[in-house]
């Protein structure tokens, strides 16, 4: 029988997907029957709030047509699993920043309408930590973007989560390409997010680790980005990243996982091409625009780290920053990750394809 808990971490993660990207996605790949609770579970809730979303569509286009972002936003990007998430924790403490949270993402298609009611009902019904990683959160928590333009379009990496089976062709479709389609949700989306959680703020704050690929997309529309990429090391990235796919293909996926070893192999690849995609447009980041920092400097001296972006950026405010981003790191110095350990076989093929 589905927990609660589970039912919970399910819609947060891949609930109330419009119904036209399910029917794409049944387009490029098949679902599992043995995953056919998932696959009812996204498509009755898209179904549901389908209605909402063409009334606020239809409520709220004009105001989101007429809303002028800032062209200086900060990008935070790196392969997933390098410490981006907890960077864009820290930063979004800082009440002046802008930014997509899990009241919006779970449902961007419907979550300007039903602001009142979104927060409050999340509050009450999501389970106190992330299912992936066990990272504490909640309904106001910052989020990757790509979690919330996945349910207006198939073009995402986090259709490679929904068919884990075929992981690599939706990440060369979706991540290491991106069409004037996905490009259209994504600005449709940074304005939704801008009207959602703008009101009294001044900065716009975006995560994705996606768009570590997608620089030159970023800069055509916002030439004054400011980058923030985080590296680590890469086996400890892959390994880490590889549990994290595992687990959603169990949460969310539409089809079985494949066997870690494959998983391993994959992740290599993607962890390679992603940088290498970076690297290729490195050139278009202007001079200034771009700060590279370690995850261990992150984990070992988070403060201290968060205000060298604020003094290569320039970005003023500082001292009102400081105490709720130090609020925050207390908060996280609470979770101790949990060791991320493969199989004998899987650890051995790592190590095989990341030795020189």
């Amino acid at each position: 029988m589905l927990s609660l808990r589970v039912l919970s971490d399910r819609l947060v993660a891949a609930g109330f997907i419009r119904p036209s990207v399910l029917l794409r996605g049944l387009q490029l790949s098949r679902p599992a029957f043995s995953r056919w609770p998932v696959s009812l579970l996204i498509c009755l809730t898209g179904l549901l709030v389908e209605p909402l979303a063409w009334l606020q569509t239809l409520l709220f286009r004009r105001r989101l047509r007429r809303i002028q972002l800032p062209q200086d936003p900060v990008v935070v990007i790196g392969h997933w699993r390098s410490g981006t998430t907890f960077l864009h924790q820290l930063l979004a403490s800082d009440p002046a920043w802008t930014t997509a949270r899990n009241s919006l993402t779970v449902a961007p298609q419907v979550a300007l309408l039903l602001q009142p009611l979104l927060p409050p009902l999340m509050r009450a019904l999501m389970t106190s930590v992330r299912p992936i990683d066990a990272v504490p959160w909640s309904e106001n928590d910052p989020q990757e973007d790509e979690m919330g333009i996945a349910r207006l379009t198939m073009d995402t990496n986090m259709a490679g989560m929904a068919f884990p089976q075929v992981y690599p062709f939706h990440f060369r479709r979706s991540v290491l390409q991106s069409t004037a389609a996905f490009e259209r949700h994504w600005l449709r989306f940074t304005r939704l997010t801008w009207l959602h959680d703008g009101a009294g703020r001044t900065r716009l704050l975006i995560k994705n680790s996606a768009h570590t690929a997608r620089v030159a997309m970023v800069l055509r529309h916002f030439p004054k980005a400011r980058f923030v990429l985080m590296r680590r090391e890469e086996e400890d990235s892959i390994r880490s990243l590889v549990q994290v796919k595992q687990k959603l293909a169990d949460l969310v996926g539409l089809q079985p996982a494949p066997d870690v070893r494959i998983q391993v192999e994959e992740t290599v690849v993607s962890h390679q091409q992603l940088l290498q995609a970076f690297e290729a447009s490195r050139c278009l980041i202007p001079d200034g625009q771009l700060l590279e920092l370690d995850y261990n400097e992150l984990v070992d001296m988070p403060l201290n780290t968060v205000k060298r972006i604020y003094d290569r950026f320039h970005l003023t405010g500082w001292e009102k920053a400081r105490g709720p981003i130090a609020a925050r790191i207390t908060q996280a110095s609470h979770y101790r990750a949990a060791a991320v350990q493969l199989s004998v076989e899987a650890e051995q093929r790592l190590q095989e394809l990341v030795s020189p």
